[in-house]
């Protein structure tokens, strides 16, 4: 099994390939554009964009099928909309975790504050064994 660094060196080769097509076919034009044009010459490059052709076709379909098969049970949705929506949901369960911590917050503060609050009727708040005020 090819690693990434080998799948990067075949699609390196593909765009070679598909630069020679073009240069390929730049030539049979430039060929047939002459004025004593050479049809040997032109059938030649025609050949060549040909077989190159043939060549990128079934290296690019070798590609798509491995990225077909890497990619199953994956989501997909054709653009980034599952990975926004994934974002938008974290940012959602992010702003509920917030509230809840700030709720929390504020019970403890008003439960700190009655806690520390002196009880009425005693002087000091400080109250003997026997439930007296001291």
């Amino acid at each position: 099994m090819a690693g990434p660094m080998e799948r990067i060196q075949v699609l390196d080769e593909i765009e070679k390939d598909i630069i020679t097509c073009l240069q390929c076919a730049a030539q049979a034009l430039l060929e047939l554009g002459k004025e004593k044009s050479s049809q040997k010459q032109a059938e030649s490059n025609t050949s060549q964009f040909l077989r190159t052709l043939s060549q990128v076709e079934s290296k690019l379909s070798d590609q798509i099928n491995y990225l077909t098969q890497v990619s199953t049970g994956q989501p997909h949705e054709g653009s980034g909309y599952a990975s926004q929506k994934v974002l938008q949901m974290a940012w959602h369960r992010l702003e509920h975790v917030r509230s809840w911590v700030n709720e929390l917050e504020r019970l403890k503060a008003s439960h700190l504050a009655a806690a520390t609050r002196p009880l009425s009727g005693v002087p000091n708040g400080n109250l003997t064994s026997s439930g007296t005020s001291t």
